[in-house]
């Protein structure tokens, strides 16, 4: 299975604790290098989000928060979010208004997700063909694009493999 999708479609054995760790010290660089601040609050919701490869809503982290800290409102998780986004952390799964970790935090890339209509896992890729055919196609149609987020959904290998052993 290729690497970038190693932690997100992952086995019983997968080492979660890891990638929490690892998207935290890059958050760190990442702001640290831009002179962003990444604040306690910010780095709590990009935990919660990193808790898990399902994609999770704005109130689902709200929710999240509100045993650590009661006077949390959504624009502030809202607020908190855009910073994430703004930066590469974290991308917004459109159909389902949710957010993931970014698996590539640090470079330019094109939000490239498969879904799993079972599990609702998501794992991020990052392919550059596939932007360049959007890209390609688009400039021959003479239309700019502004933001693009692909979404594929299906089975992942753990779903497929409980519904094989049916």
């Amino acid at each position: 299975m290729d690497e970038g999708l190693q932690g997100s479609f992952a086995d019983p054995e997968h080492d979660h604790a890891h990638c929490v760790t690892g998207a935290m010290a890059s958050a760190e660089t990442i702001c640290r290098v831009r002179g962003a601040r990444l604040t306690g609050h910010r780095r709590r919701v990009l935990e919660i989000i990193w808790k898990s490869h399902v994609p999770i809503g704005a109130y689902d982290i709200l929710a999240a928060l509100s045993p650590d800290d009661r006077a949390v409102a959504p624009p502030t998780v809202y607020r908190a979010l855009e910073f994430l986004q703004a930066h590469g952390l974290v991308h917004k799964i459109e159909s389902l208004k949710a957010y993931v970790g970014c698996q590539h935090p640090g470079h330019d890339h094109v939000g490239q997700f498969l879904i799993c209509q079972d599990c609702g896992n998501a794992a991020e890729i990052d392919d550059p063909k596939i932007d360049q055919a959007i890209q390609g196609r688009a400039a021959a149609a003479g239309f700019r694009v502004t933001e693009t987020t692909l979404e594929v959904r299906g089975i992942c290998p753990s779903c497929a493999s409980d519904q094989d052993a049916l």
